[in-house]
């Protein structure tokens, strides 16, 4: 499966070669393929798939083409990539088409992403919270600020029971702007309260069981 991979790589390179120099390297199980280090299209046992934007929605749509698929901690996780078909690599100037759709898209997205602050250049965030929220779906400031400080405790809360409240403080700030020893008394009491409330809540249900 790994030469029927690495055939279609150097298929994608010569049918896209006027995209740009196109480089791979492996990836989920596959290998991406990008242009100037974006990524806009994966091979995967033997097929290319390109990334869906906008403009290839009505494609995807007419031809029904297939996402890509593959397995994270024993479940499937589709990706936003959809396959190539024989007909399509028959037409090499719709492909061509839809892989400079597949790279616009991609370039956009990528300025976009680096124009947001990322969440551990935010106040009290390090690598590991950083980490932590994104395995929690919160994935950028917009997503932190818009679910709140509370909100995004909990999600953290599930994945790991000893979170402190140090955490809760350290999100508030970061949402603020703020140092957590810096947050205003009254957040500070309220935060705790809210806190507690959680605490013995959960100590009850631990004994009702």
């Amino acid at each position: 499966m790994k030469n029927v991979s690495y055939q279609r790589i150097y298929q994608s390179r010569e049918y896209l070669s006027s995209l740009g120099h196109i480089r791979h390297r492996a990836l989920f199980g596959g290998y991406s393929l990008a242009i100037e280090d974006t990524v806009f299209a994966m091979v995967a046992e033997g097929a290319l798939y390109l990334r869906a934007c906008e403009e290839s929605a009505s494609y995807c749509v007419n031809t029904q083409a297939p996402f890509l698929t593959f397995v994270k901690r024993g479940r499937p996780v589709l990706l936003n990539y959809y396959r190539v078909d024989d007909t399509l690599w028959q037409d090499r100037e719709t492909l061509l088409t839809l892989g400079n759709y597949s790279l616009a898209a991609a370039r956009r997205e990528k300025v976009a992403r680096y124009a947001q602050k990322r969440l551990r250049d935010l106040p009290n965030l390090n690598f590991q919270l950083e980490t932590l929220l994104w395995e929690a779906g919160v994935k950028d400031e917009h997503s932190l600020k818009l679910l709140g400080a509370k909100a995004c405790w909990l999600r953290l809360k599930e994945r790991s029971p000893l979170l402190s409240i140090r955490v809760l403080f350290a999100l508030e700030g970061a949402i603020a702007g703020l140092h957590e020893a810096a947050l205003p008394a009254e957040i500070r009491r309220e935060l705790t309260v809210w806190y507690k409330e959680l605490e013995a809540e959960s100590r009850l249900n631990q004994r009702g069981t």
